[in-house]
């Protein structure tokens, strides 16, 4: 049996509301074949046509086998199943005393973790934060009571940021790991529909579960995980690693450690450019998040046809003003606004979703690129100075006790206070207070968004609602922080030492992280072997 990809699949939401969605699917390409004789083996890729919103149609591509595959020979949009990397992998020739170590517990190191684990390996992992069902206590504890623990919220802990914001999978890099990454995350739980939607995710809520499934396949491999164990200090003796210490306390012996600590690890940061480890200054964006009713954006893209679909309505927008580019990012229908912090004194907005996406607004980061032509400095750490600016400024505006700040679109536009609030409410989950988010961003990233605004309008007519919520501020998109590596991955002039994921600048959301973790994994594996 041969087994192919048939693309070019239209479907309008219509039919597909009032029939099943399969049998349409195998009878177009029964018709597409001109024979019945294949086996139909689910979606390849779904998403949703809607630039024409009086006839909405899935856009879809069909995992089939065929006894004949001579019949797709004249087909068109037919492709075939790339090869996945495998998972059981042949190890390298140098020998190391004791097992690898992974510093966090994110998407990048968790990937990392579980295929050295699955190899014989036995990672040790460290983490800073709780275990996930410790640090949604936690989480919730801060924005119900504003008690902040800095070293488990929702930058720090099991799962690492995507634990809590809307899950999302969404990728621009064509990578086939891709595949195994969201295989695995069916393995330990999520939905399957994440392996063909466009715009997969899974839900705060959803993941969490999965993360826990993870950390005990793990552990039954042979891996162990350190909770609330931060990592403070480093020994590299002749460039090469040879301990970490934790809580200031406790020396761990190692010779291969991997860190894969986020965004919003500075402390870290600051630890590891002290012991001679190269960075430089990366790109990055700052704004706000801006919220609308989701029945808005819903009806704004579909129309009359939503009533078809049973889902919340995504947008992602962009626009070149001057030498700069404002963009919507990290998109959460039906979702809540959050207070990110992972400092004192300082707040932090972002987004997340729930699995079911049905909440009453939607909202998503409103940014413009910043580059280092930006910063104040050529110091690999200046892009910290301007986030840390506005998070303090987040925190004061916000009244000093972890509200986040907001103002009206309209306000926000013209740049006066807001006093009052229209048909749309604040999703804060902390709390806001009102006033002027925008007096204190940045001019370019202020009068960038404003430009941005009309063209937005024309393309998303909701989005120049007077009402919407403009929360401040969205600072967290990236790291404005890479730490250099070489062809095996490690840190320049360091033996044993590894960096990935978002914090080391390679990623950017859960699947490039969790590609980059099994990247790392793959690395440390071809090199070592386990003989300890």
């Amino acid at each position: 049996m041969k087994k192919a990809i048939i693309s070019g699949i239209r479907i309008s939401v219509e039919q597909a509301y009032k029939a099943d969605l399969s049998k349409l699917v195998i009878k177009r390409i029964s018709d597409i074949l001109k024979t019945s004789d294949f086996t139909y083996e689910g979606l390849s890729k779904k998403s949703i046509d809607a630039r024409r919103k009086n006839q909405i149609f899935y856009q879809i591509s069909a995992n089939i086998s065929i006894e004949k595959p001579e019949i797709l020979q004249t087909i068109p949009n037919v492709s075939y199943p790339k090869v996945e990397p495998k998972s059981k992998l042949k190890s390298g020739c140098m020998t190391i005393t004791s097992p690898p170590v992974i510093v966090g517990a994110g998407p990048c190191g968790l990937f990392a973790a579980w295929l050295l684990a699955k190899n014989g390996y036995e990672p040790i992992v460290i983490e800073r934060g709780e275990t996930v069902d410790k640090r949604y206590l936690s989480v919730k504890n801060f924005w119900v009571n504003h008690n902040l623990n800095s070293e488990s919220n929702v930058q720090f802990g099991e799962g690492g940021a995507g634990a809590f914001s809307d899950g999302k999978l969404v990728t621009r890099i064509k990578d086939p790991r891709g595949k195994l990454v969201l295989d695995t995350l069916i393995s330990f739980g999520a939905n399957e529909n994440i392996s063909y939607e466009s715009h997969p995710h899974i839900g705060t809520d959803q993941f969490r579960n999965i993360i826990k499934n993870m950390r005990e396949d793990i552990i039954n491999n042979g891996g162990s995980f350190h909770f609330n164990q931060k990592v403070t200090g480093v020994t590299i003796v002749n460039k090469k690693i040879k301990s970490i210490t934790l809580n200031n306390l406790d020396k761990i012996p190692c010779q291969v450690v991997m860190f894969a600590t986020g965004h919003s690890a500075r402390d870290t940061y600051e630890m590891l450019l002290d012991q001679g480890v190269t960075m430089v200054q990366k790109p990055f964006s700052m704004g706000v998040r801006i919220e609308h009713l989701n029945e808005q954006i819903t009806n704004a893209q579909y129309g009359k046809q939503q009533r078809y679909i049973n889902e919340s309505a995504i947008y992602q927008l962009h626009e070149k003003v001057g030498k700069r580019t404002a963009y919507t990012f990290c998109m959460c229908p039906g979702g809540v606004v959050v207070n990110g912090a992972s400092e004192d004194n300082m707040s932090v907005t972002n987004g997340m979703s729930y699995s079911g996406r049905n909440g009453k607004n939607s909202n998503s980061a409103w940014v413009v690129g910043i580059s280092p032509d930006d910063y104040e400095s050529n110091h690999p750490l200046s892009g910290i100075k301007l986030q840390t600016q506005l998070e303090k400024a987040a925190f004061e505006l916000g009244g000093n006790d972890y509200n986040l700040p907001v103002q009206r679109l309209g306000d926000f536009l013209k740049n006066n206070p807001s006093k009052t609030i229209g048909h749309i409410k604040p999703s804060s989950t902390s709390g806001y207070t009102l006033g002027q988010v925008s007096k204190l961003l940045p001019n370019k990233i202020y009068d960038t968004l404003c430009k941005s605004a009309i063209a937005f309008n024309r393309r998303l007519p909701c989005f120049l609602d007077d009402d919407a919520i403009i929360t401040g501020y969205e600072t967290r998109t990236s790291s404005p922080v890479r730490i250099l590596r070489d062809e095996n991955l490690q840190a320049l002039n360091i033996d044993g030492l590894y960096t990935g994921g978002e914090g080391a600048g390679y990623s950017g959301g859960i699947t490039s992280s969790a590609i980059d973790g099994l990247k790392l994994a793959e690395k440390i594996i071809s090199t070592y072997n386990n003989k300890w």
